[in-house]
């Protein structure tokens, strides 16, 4: 009888070990069984910083392990930091790519990845369908981002209403023009160059509209018409150092004021208004020089609050972190990514028309 026992408690044991080892160790043991590694373009993002924040308290709450790397803006760097994570037992990698905008990139990204998911976020990895062939029913990848037009439109409706609405106060010199100034992230970034191009010609369809006369460039010696963080950064140094520069030339005595400033980001914005306080404007009791952003980071919000800012894109840091972590966990469950964004039932998210391996998370405007 001890005998018979012993065999069946044995058979049991047998049993529960094979039911243990089938669910361990691969894509369907369950989101703890993923090593995951973030890799971020740089760690000086403002925004970035919030969506940084808010992934690492999902993913924290899913029980993945986790990592995060910063490339400071190296593409080559972050290429070999992925080649160290996957050495290192990575077996799902979260790419805010350096080199927006290049499928050839994102090619070399997922071709050091082989069967490993990767999914791209934030950073566009191709331009006008470019990314289509890489994202389109792939079984490894898809991207998770924002439509980039969306906010260079949101943000030029924004302007346009306003300024048909306040246009006298704007016009400090009384010539009938508001003169602007434009503060670009990133030379070739993709969110960059829609924002800087709808940002104004969406504002001045509303002029025109309106009977107005179209925003002016301030420096007619500058065919961009626009000035670019060279490093790429989107940073508020990069602003600041533009707006004090231009002040020397472009200023009230000279009855040339730049008397609109647009930015690509809310990090830039802050550092034009910390260089107009400086000057005496955008504070209590004096004139403000409208200032607009996207991103309607904190500091954003704040400066709105406060009436040293007029308006801003909300591009929802934490929405953009629940869909990569939601992602994440629907392709630990043995998910293809672009089966995980499928199953994403989320107001704030949408499938892109075109692909369905992109995922839009939704911009709004703020005003305060």
């Amino acid at each position: 009888m001890k005998k018979i026992l012993a065999i069946a408690l044995a058979i049991v044991m047998v049993i529960g070990l094979v039911a243990c080892g089938g669910a361990k160790g691969g894509a369907k043991g369950g989101a703890k069984d993923v090593k995951v590694s973030v890799f971020w373009y740089d760690e000086s993002d403002v925004y970035l910083s919030s969506v940084r924040t808010a992934l690492n308290k999902e993913l924290d709450a899913l029980g993945v392990e986790y990592d995060n790397q910063y490339a400071a803006g190296d593409q080559a760097k972050q290429l070999d930091q992925i080649k160290t994570a996957i050495a290192g037992g990575s077996n799902l990698l979260v790419v805010n790519v350096v080199t927006s905008g290049s499928p050839d990139v994102a090619q070399e990204i997922l071709d050091a990845a082989g069967e490993i998911p990767v999914i791209f976020f934030n950073r566009a990895i191709g331009t006008d369908g470019s990314d289509l062939p890489i994202l389109k029913d792939a079984k490894t990848t898809c991207f998770i981002g924002t439509d980039a037009p969306e906010a260079g439109h949101m943000q030029g409706k924004m302007i346009g209403d306003y300024v048909v609405a306040n246009y006298d106060t704007i016009d400090l010199n009384g010539d009938g023009t508001i003169t602007y100034a434009m503060m670009k992230g990133d030379e070739a970034n993709v969110e960059a160059i829609y924002r800087t191009q709808y940002g104004v010609e969406d504002a001045n369809a509303i002029l025109k509209a309106a009977g107005k006369p179209a925003l002016k460039y301030f420096d007619a010696s500058n065919p961009d018409c626009y000035q670019v963080d060279l490093n790429g950064q989107w940073s508020a140094a990069a602003a600041k150092e533009y707006m004090d520069t231009n002040f020397v030339t472009y200023n009230a005595a000279a009855n040339n004021m730049i008397e609109l400033v647009i930015c690509n980001n809310d990090g830039m914005a802050e550092g034009v208004i910390a260089s107009l306080q400086e000057k005496g404007y955008n504070v209590a009791g004096a004139h403000v020089v409208p200032v607009f952003g996207v991103d309607a980071t904190d500091n954003a919000k704040a400066l709105i609050s406060e009436g040293a800012m007029t308006g801003t894109v909300k591009q929802d840091a934490d929405g953009m972190a629940a869909a990569i972590a939601q992602t994440v966990k629907a392709v630990s469950e043995g998910k293809t990514p672009v089966e995980a964004l499928a199953a994403l039932n989320d107001e704030r998210f949408s499938i892109a028309s075109d692909c369905n391996g992109k995922l839009y998370v939704a911009y709004a405007p703020y005003t305060g």
